[in-house]
């Protein structure tokens, strides 16, 4: 599966994807230009590592509707977020390998 990764990666979550075999593509910022250098029309995940770029949900779920989009990382989303969001998972509770393997 194709994943967009946007956000740092403390956790070693882009390792854990690719030795699931998935295809892991990072943007850094999740702006549409980003995402569009990044392949989020192919994507079949989106994954969010900062909740400082919440919105860069609502832009990535405009440019696929079909993602499931995950987020990965502590704190709470936003309530407009939420709404479009699959999966919250904190990094305290769930190793990177096991949201890896879930995926």
């Amino acid at each position: 599966m194709k994943v967009v990764l946007v956000g740092s990666d403390p956790n070693g979550l882009r390792d854990a994807l690719e030795a699931e075999e998935h295809t892991v593509t990072v943007a850094d910022v999740g702006n549409r230009p980003g995402l569009e250098e990044a392949g989020i029309h192919e994507a079949g995940v989106y994954l969010l590592t900062e909740m400082s770029q919440a919105t860069s949900i609502a832009v990535a779920k405009d440019l696929n509707p079909d993602l499931r989009v995950v987020v990965y990382a502590e704190g709470s989303l936003p309530d407009f977020a939420s709404r479009q969001t699959d999966l919250v998972v904190d990094p305290d509770l769930l190793d990177a390998e096991a949201v890896a393997e879930e995926l």
